[in-house]
C-alpha cells in the first residue's frame, strides 16, 4: 500500500494538497485537504476494470465555483436547521441562512470550503491521511471553538473508512458527514436509476415543502421506502408518492436505521457487478438521488445531470435540535463526540 502527496493548487495563498492512496488490490482514493473532498474513488469491477465511481472534477477550482457538496465533509451541522436558528442553554443562536430562510450543511461557508490541515498516515493493515481543523467561536454562527478531526483509511479489503472526532469548549451542536456521490457504473457511463439500493430501516422522516422534518416518523412498510429487500432508484422515482414528488422525483430524505455495523445500507449495480456496503455508528443515512443536480457541470468529460449519483450521508437526524424526539446533535462543552463508516466495495 502507498501514499502519494502533491500540491494540486492554491487557495487564500495556501497550497491546496491531493493525497492518493491506493492498496494493493489497485483500489485508489484521491482526497485534497480543500473540504475533505474525495476527488476520486476507483475501484474494480466484476471482469476488473478499475474505474472512477464518484462525482468530481478533474480540477480544483470548480470545487470553489459551482461544486454540490462533491466529495465533502459536512460540519458544524449536516443537512437543514429550520429557521437557521436555535436555542440551547436558554441562549438563542442565528445562523447563516443560505436556503431560503434555512440553514443547510454548516452554513455557506462550512467545513466544505475550509481548508484543514492534513497528514499522511500508516499502519501495518491500511494507509490513510488525518484531517484537522479548528471552527473558531462564532464561525456561521454556531457557539463554541471545537476541534475536529476526520480521517480516511484504505485498506487491502477494499473498504474506505472514516472517523470523525469533535470536541468543543463550549456545548454546541455537531452533526458530520460526507457528502460523496456515488455511481457504481464507472466513470459516469450510466445514471443512477437502475441500482439496487438496500437499507435497514423501518422508519423515514417525513419532510415538508422546505425539505425540513415535520417531527413525523413514517412506518415504511407499503411505500417506496421500504429498501429492507432492495429496490431500484427507478421504481422510486416513478412511484408518483407524494414525498417523493415533493424533493423533485427521488430520494432526499433520512432513513432512521434499525441496525449498526451489519451491512445495513447496500447499493449495487448489476451491470458492473459493483457492491457498495455502508456500515456505521450513526443513528441515521440520509440518501439524495441528485434530484436537483444542476446540468451541465463538467465532471471529467461527464456533464451533470439529475440522477447521475447517489449519497448515502451517514450522519444524525436532520434538524434534531428541533425535535427532542429525535436522538440529540448536541455536543457538550468538554466531550468528544466521535463515528465511524465504512464503505466496503465488493463484485457480485
Amino acid at each position: 500500500m502507498r501514499i502519494r502527496k502533491e500540491t494540486w493548487s492554491c487557495f487564500n495563498e495556501k497550497d491546496v494538497l491531493l493525497f492518493t492512496l491506493t492498496n494493493d488490490r489497485g483500489m485508489e482514493l484521491s482526497a485534497t485537504n480543500y473540504g475533505c473532498i474525495v476527488t476520486d474513488l476507483r475501484v474494480p469491477d466484476r471482469n476488473g476494470n478499475i474505474e472512477n465511481v464518484v462525482l468530481g472534477f478533474g480540477r480544483f477550482e470548480p470545487y470553489v465555483e459551482n461544486a454540490p457538496y462533491f466529495g465533502a465533509v459536512i460540519g458544524r451541522v449536516a443537512g437543514r436547521i429550520r429557521g437557521a436558528s436555535f436555542e440551547l442553554e436558554g441562549v438563542t443562536y442565528r445562523l447563516a441562512k443560505n436556503e431560503h430562510n434555512n440553514h443547510l450543511h454548516g452554513g455557506p461557508n462550512g467545513f466544505h470550503r475550509v481548508l484543514w490541515q492534513a497528514e499522511p498516515v500508516q499502519r501495518d493493515d491500511a494507509v490513510g491521511v488525518v484531517f484537522s481543523y479548528t471552527s473558531p467561536d462564532g464561525e456561521e454562527g454556531y457557539p463554541g471553538t471545537v476541534h475536529v478531526q476526520v480521517e480516511y483509511w484504505l485498506n487491502n479489503d477494499n473498504e474506505w473508512t472514516v472517523t470523525y472526532r469533535a470536541r468543543s469548549d463550549k456545548t454546541t451542536l455537531v452533526n458530520l458527514t460526507n457528502h460523496t456521490y456515488f455511481n457504481l457504473s464507472g466513470n459516469g457511463k450510466r445514471d443512477i436509476l437502475d441500482h439496487t439500493l438496500t437499507i435497514q430501516s423501518s422508519r423515514v422522516l417525513e419532510l415538508n415543502e422546505e425539505l425540513i422534518p415535520t417531527g413525523r416518523v413514517l412506518d415504511v412498510t407499503g411505500t417506496p421506502f421500504d429498501l429492507r429487500q432492495g429496490k431500484t432508484i427507478r421504481e422510486a422515482v416513478e412511484s408518483g408518492h407524494p414525498q417523493i414528488a415533493l424533493v423533485g422525483g427521488g430520494y432526499d430524505h433520512p432513513f432512521w436505521l434499525d441496525r449498526h455495523h451489519d451491512k445495513e445500507i447496500v447499493l449495487s449495480d448489476p451491470e458492473s457487478g459493483r457492491v457498495l456496503t455502508v456500515e456505521t455508528d450513526e443513528v441515521g443515512v440520509v440518501v439524495y438521488t441528485s434530484n436537483q443536480l444542476p446540468k451541465g457541470l463538467d465532471l471529467g468529460g461527464v456533464p451533470s445531470r439529475k440522477y447521475l449519483g447517489i449519497c448515502l450521508e451517514t450522519q444524525g437526524l436532520p434538524d434534531a435540535v428541533h425535535h427532542p424526539q429525535f436522538p440529540s446533535i448536541v455536543l457538550p462543552a468538554g466531550q468528544e463526540r466521535a463515528s465511524t463508516t465504512v464503505y466496503r466495495f465488493g463484485i457480485i
